[in-house]
């Protein structure tokens, strides 16, 4: 496989901060229990992880360049290897909030990094997308693994016992940190400005392109119905299900799963049918699944639960969306990526990152408030409406995106 050192370097370091970032639904519900906060400041965390994000890749998406992808993401691992050691000791809701500070401000020189590379390792649309999926799939079953990773350490009668999974998470992020050190990396292309606010404006000159700009916004409303379901699921299953609550945690894992095995699926789709066909009928049928499916489980009658096997199997239903809304980030990326000059997709990069971490954190802001206000029973359907404002944003890119390559 052509760069296969440098692709499999990526798919490391993603599926590594895919378990840290996607932890957040998990240490809310942890918050909640052993630390004795309300659901609307629990939800808070999320904003310590979105934000910084959103911070740095503003700040350094556009000097990465400059910087090099690799040592960006030798600087992210060695942050966030020390985060874990941490909250480990520090075992606390403000430790909490460091740990996805660092994680956050991590993730967004990574993501930038990943994302940036992939164009440079990939030849055309199609592979591009192929790539793109991927990466984003083997990121879902990351996040698949923290639901069994979390639980597996959590002991009850003994509230601290969850806090030694950070030992494990970082060693994993210590041994990606060796591999990528040994993996070789081309030198990306220079931005075309001579100094860094020059870097600054070539990003800033992207946002004026309407293109973009719907993007941006599909972008957004993407990540905050997939942070809002995916961060309070957990919460859902335990208050709404009646489960216990590393129960609870397994049964998020089903989203997880779905997301990844959906990205999967839509690279090998997409090489045969139009994104805009897939995109419209997976957003549908999400919708159809909230709209059916949910009010069933908040009349579910569960019985005692001992194991998942005691679940209804409806109470696995739900979850399900993730195989619909799954192709949407990537695709999306992938096709606005391609269409554009390989020497800007770093500052792209940079608005992609800054736009999914603002509307995770307000995803997850919205369904903490609706869960508190309206209770866990109605919160998701909630949904629905950014669900109805991204089926008319993929009309519009795709005409977009057809006028763009006219004028190319």
């Amino acid at each position: 496989m052509k760069h296969f050192g440098i692709k499999l370097s990526l798919f490391l370091n993603y599926f590594v901060f895919a378990i840290l970032l996607n932890s957040v639904g998990i240490v809310i519900l942890k918050s909640l229990n052993n630390y004795g906060v309300a659901e609307d400041t629990a939800s808070i965390l999320e904003a310590f992880k979105d934000l910084p994000i959103a911070i740095v890749s503003f700040l350094v998406a556009s000097f990465l360049p400059r910087l090099g992808y690799k040592k960006a993401m030798l600087i992210a691992l060695a942050l966030v290897t020390i985060g874990c050691i941490a909250m480990y000791y520090g075992n606390s809701f403000d430790t909490a909030k460091l740990l996805f500070a660092t994680v956050g401000a991590s993730f967004a020189l990574i993501k930038v990094s990943v994302y940036s590379v992939i164009g440079l390792v990939t030849d055309g649309t199609k592979e591009h997308n192929s790539l793109m999926s991927s990466v984003e799939g083997v990121f879902m079953f990351g996040i698949a693994l923290a639901y069994y990773l979390f639980p597996a350490f959590n002991t009850e009668g003994d509230p601290d016992a969850w806090l030694n999974v950070y030992w494990l998470l970082a060693a994993m992020t210590a041994v990606s940190f060796v591999i990528l050190l040994f993996t070789k990396f081309e030198n990306p292309p220079q931005p075309e400005g001579s100094d860094l606010s020059q870097d600054f404006m070539e990003m800033f000159k992207l946002l004026s392109k309407i293109l973009i700009i719907v993007f941006v916004i599909s972008a957004f409303l993407f990540v905050m119905i997939e942070q809002g379901i995916m961060t309070w699921l957990p919460t859902f299953n335990e208050r709404v299900l009646g489960l216990t609550e590393n129960l609870a945690i397994m049964m998020a894992s089903i989203l997880a799963i779905s997301l990844g095995v959906g990205r999967l699926i839509a690279g090998a789709l997409t090489r045969k049918i139009n994104w805009i066909y897939v995109l419209s009928a997976c957003t549908i049928v999400a919708m159809l699944l909230v709209i059916f499916v949910l009010p069933k489980l908040l009349n579910l009658e569960v019985q005692e639960v001992k194991g998942l096997g005691d679940i209804p199997i409806l109470g696995f239903a739900f979850p399900i969306i993730g195989l619909f809304i799954a192709p949407i980030y990537p695709l999306l990326n992938s096709v606005v990526l391609s269409a554009l000059p390989k020497k800007v997709h770093s500052p792209m990069t940079g608005l992609i990152v800054i736009f999914s971490a603002l509307g995770g954190t307000l995803g997850s802001r919205i369904i903490g408030y609706l869960f508190k206000e309206v209770g866990a029973q109605k919160a998701f359907y909630f949904t629905l409406i950014p669900m109805t404002v991204l089926l008319i944003c993929y009309f519009i890119l795709k005409r977009l995106t057809e006028k763009n390559a006219l004028q190319g």
